[in-house]
């Protein structure tokens, strides 16, 4: 079975990583700032692009109580997230700082574009962490008993 990231986070992401883009370009203290947390950021959506949010695909399907075998491709996913969720916590530590410092560069460079951002990046590392992680981790244990008759 084929996994989609729901095209909400998917664009989320799209959207942050354009604006973070354009971080990078804005020349001094500020860009980079930016470009540390470009550098910290990456490796991370690359990783929850790859097993933390696409579970979240089968949700609805869920909620309809359409499960079928094949879901089982999604437990390979929710147990690395489950592995990694520590490390993925961390690295979230280490964007927030980085955040943080980009932050103090843009105000002090009146770039307050970049101050909220940077913001909006914090924000939804949190919703990350509240949210989506603990639902892609639920969504494995659920299928985990739901399976067990197939």
């Amino acid at each position: 079975m084929e996994l989609q990231i729901p095209q909400s986070l998917q664009v989320e992401h799209e959207e942050l990583h354009a604006e973070l883009v354009k971080a990078t370009q804005a020349g001094g203290n500020t860009g980079d700032a930016a470009k540390a947390v470009a550098n910290i950021l990456h490796p991370h959506f690359v990783k929850e692009e790859e097993f933390a949010l696409p579970p979240l695909g089968v949700l609805s399907l869920l909620a309809e109580g359409k499960i079928t075998p094949e879901m089982r491709s999604v437990l390979v996913m929710t147990d690395k997230l489950k592995a990694e969720l520590h490390q993925m916590h961390q690295e979230h530590k280490a964007i927030v700082a980085a955040l943080k410092a980009l932050i103090d560069a843009a105000k002090e460079e009146k770039k307050m574009e970049y101050v909220h951002f940077a913001e909006k990046l914090m924000l939804h590392a949190q919703t990350e962490e509240e949210v989506l992680y603990p639902t892609s981790l639920l969504i494995g244990e659920y299928l985990k008993l739901k399976l067990k008759k197939y």
